[in-house]
């Protein structure tokens, strides 16, 4: 059973101890027949023999001893079942803890398509839900199953042994509440898979409400947010209650099959002492075992409840626990080189989801050349600055760095030599000195502060209580969006990468801030070439070369000058931003 061979695979480390667990569970339930044999001769030669009053003046040692045994196997079992716990747990925390931190590296290894097709709270219920579920199975539910096994063979080799033809009428209920189970576990099956989806999408809702709680409040949609969660939740509820109601609909069946032992053990039981066929004290013995029977078939239910549940989270776990990137980063160890900054876009084209986004594009960049890339919303800027980190592959052509295929590059090193800031920034809840150092931890305090100048940073940190050592929430809550956006910037100049990519990084920031940006830009103490994707035309002005995108086509290429004399979309852009909406140019070309 893959199920099986995936807790096994998983063990390592911990496989010695689990199996002496599950020797310590069989050994554990196989002692459950030696008190009810005691007590069956403690039955019979003390109490309903016919020399049982002689017995009790001649043979008190006896009685004492078997007395004495009844609770040393009785401490026993309870030191056994407690060393059983432990291991169980030990080693079920153990893989637990292997296996999410496997999970994790696994996340952190996939590519963008990936994460573009799995919901952040799906993600998170595996990493947490799912998989306390796995363990719960693995230290909780074997355990039970190895059991109940036991116990319940236990009980029938010795019943077998007193007395065949009662133990066969004690097992007629057998089929019954096997079939009775069978229906269950077939009918909650799919039950339980539909549960964990509705648990799902609940975590996702809660995620993306806390995510996003900034726009909830400027659209004062909290009350709408209460509304779709409460809906997620009342789904999640009316599943969990269905599966619920399954159970219960069997649960008196199979609680009545498993008191009808007892009915059955007082009716054939009572005939068969009339009839000394068996004594007194088989009898008690009978009646004391009995649970060893009725117990196990009690719990037929529940285990099956578990097990389903266990499969539909492992199920989840096994998605991405086996799932493979398409852009696969080996780490390979290596002396990362720095590269010269050389691109070009040969034929590219790309396709996301079978939708071509970028259509044969053709583009050279130089090594320390600035080039800046304008187009309107959906042109495809960001997803062609996105290829060049290989954060997709193309569908067709060729993304080169130096000269080399990015596909032939280690990633590891491709992407040390990218330095990237874009419009959304994502800060760390980390101090804004420890945000500025994120790609280069060891990066002494006066370079963080030089960098934080260069982004134009430097004076709203400094003037904040505790400087650069003060906290920034998540998301960067605590500062504006121009304050992000330039300690974006300060982090990705802080590598100093041959290659720096900045995606509408200053649509936030004044006029006067963006050109002390700028200028810093064209100032840096390091060779870089330098894309920038932007809408504003004081952006893109002093770029050595402009291109526009236009439905994945680039439909113009040169300088400031040159477009301006093209009279195409990027004169009209100047003339927007420059001259006001509603001027018209005549049939001359002027104004």
């Amino acid at each position: 059973m893959f199920q099986i061979k995936w807790l096994w695979q998983n063990l390592k480390g911990d496989r010695a101890r689990y199996v002496i667990a599950l020797c310590l569970s069989v050994l554990t339930a196989s002692l459950t027949v030696v008190n009810p044999y005691i007590g069956q001769q403690i039955v019979d030669t003390f109490i309903s023999g016919s020399s049982a009053l002689e017995n009790l003046s001649t043979q008190k040692t006896l009685l004492i001893t078997l007395c004495l045994s009844m609770i040393g196997f009785s401490l026993l079992r309870t030191g056994l079942a407690y060393l059983t716990y432990m291991q169980y747990e030990r080693s079920s925390q153990n893989m637990m803890y292997r296996v999410r931190i496997f999970l994790y590296n696994k996340i952190q290894g996939q590519d963008m398509h990936y994460y573009d097709h799995n919901r952040t709270g799906d993600l998170m219920t595996k990493m947490t839900g799912d998989l306390e579920m796995v363990r719960h199975s693995m230290a909780w539910i074997v355990k039970m199953i190895i059991e109940s096994l036991v116990v319940f063979a236990a009980a029938l080799i010795y019943f077998f042994s007193i007395d065949v033809q009662l133990t066969l009428w004690l097992l007629i209920l057998s089929p019954a509440i096997f079939m009775t189970a069978f229906l269950f576990a077939k009918r909650v099956r799919p039950m339980y898979v539909d549960l964990r989806e509705k648990l799902s999408q609940l975590n996702t809702t809660t995620q993306e409400n806390i995510a996003g709680n900034r726009v909830v409040k400027a659209f004062a949609r909290e009350e709408y947010e209460v509304e779709k969660f409460t809906e997620k939740n009342v789904n999640f509820s009316k599943a969990n209650k269905a599966a619920a109601m399954v159970w219960l609909d069997y649960f008196p069946f199979l609680e009545t099959f498993a008191q009808g032992f007892s009915v059955i053990l007082m009716l054939a039981g009572g005939i068969f002492v009339m009839n000394d066929r068996i004594t007194f004290g088989e009898f008690a013995a009978f009646s004391s075992l009995l649970w060893g029977l009725s117990n196990p078939m009690r719990n037929i239910g529940i285990i099956i409840n578990d097990i389903q549940r266990f499969i539909a989270s492992l199920n989840k776990i096994v998605d991405v626990f086996y799932a493979n990137p398409r852009i696969a980063n080996g780490h390979n160890a290596l002396v990362k080189r720095r590269y010269q900054g050389r691109i070009e876009f040969d034929h590219v084209t790309f396709k996301y989801d079978n939708v071509t986004v970028l259509d044969d594009i053709n583009l050279k960049v130089s090594p320390g050349e600035t080039v800046a890339i304008m187009g309107s919303t959906g042109s495809g800027k960001t997803s062609l600055i996105n290829l060049i980190p290989r954060f997709y592959d193309v569908s067709k052509g060729r993304v080169l760095v130096d000269g080399v295929d990015v596909r032939k590059l280690e990633l590891d090193e491709l992407r040390w030599n990218v330095g990237i800031a874009t419009q959304d920034v994502l800060l760390f809840s980390d101090t804004i000195d420890g945000n500025i150092a994120y790609g280069n931890p060891e990066l002494p305090e006066a370079d963080v502060v030089k960098m934080a100048e260069l982004a134009a940073a430097h004076d709203f940190i400094s003037k904040m209580p505790e400087g650069y050592d003060t906290i920034v929430g998540e998301r960067g809550v605590g500062l504006s969006g121009g304050q992000k956006q330039r300690i974006a910037l300060a982090r990705a100049l802080a590598v100093q990468p041959p290659i720096l990519i900045l995606d509408d990084t200053t649509s936030a920031v004044d006029l006067e801030t963006e050109e002390h940006i700028q200028k810093s830009l064209r100032e840096l103490e390091f060779s870089c070439t330098k894309i920038i994707i932007a809408q504003r035309v004081s952006t893109t002005a002093n770029a050595d070369r402009i291109f526009i995108l236009d439905n994945g086509k680039v439909i113009e290429e040169g300088t400031h000058a040159e477009l301006l004399a093209k009279r195409g979309y990027y004169y009209e852009v100047f003339m927007l931003q420059n001259e006001g909406i509603g001027r018209q140019v005549n049939a001359n070309g002027k104004e």
